[in-house]
């Protein structure tokens, strides 16, 4: 199973988009804290995110409590800083997938510590970066195709139209 990881994001909808992608891919979503929004049942039902059961969430105070329990293995971090791109590196089927909140990316030191798993999602110069919820959305499929798309329908059925 995929996880993917937010870093104390900021805008909830993105966050709802990400959610959205796990729930459909089977995804595990972590969120670190500080969050910029409430998460509560009440606050996901009153947001109408009716496929927020389908979601699997974790919720975690910080990097280092993240990594101390998770202990995860095979991890990838995205920032518009680092010289690799996604497309270049093989997916395990645990990877951890790390994207930082929308105003700041990940935070500096945890990159510098981390330098040879970094990788970027190319743009033009001109761009700042991509959407928080296009971008994990961009990697998460990616990262499932090189799988061949585990547990996933992999075929749609045409609906006969009436003339």
């Amino acid at each position: 199973m995929l996880h993917i990881v937010l870093v104390e994001p900021e805008i909830p909808a993105n966050t709802g988009n990400v959610a959205r992608t796990c729930a459909a891919t089977g995804a595990h979503l972590h969120l670190i804290r500080p969050l910029g929004f409430d998460v509560s049942d009440a606050a996901v039902r009153r947001a109408g995110l009716d496929y927020w059961p389908l979601v699997h969430l974790t919720i975690h105070d910080s990097l280092q409590d993240l990594f101390a329990q998770e202990k995860p293995q095979s991890y990838w971090l995205f920032s518009t800083k680092a010289p690799r791109i996604y497309t270049e590196v093989s997916y395990s089927e645990d990877a951890w997938l790390f994207f930082g909140k929308e105003t700041k990316g990940l935070p500096e030191d945890f990159l510098r510590a981390h330098a040879s798993h970094c990788l970027r999602i190319p743009m033009r110069a001109e761009a700042r970066s991509l959407n928080l919820g296009n971008s994990v959305a961009l990697v998460t499929y990616e990262a499932l195709r090189q799988q061949n798309f585990p547990y996933l329908i992999g075929q749609g059925r045409m609906i006969e139209w009436e003339t």
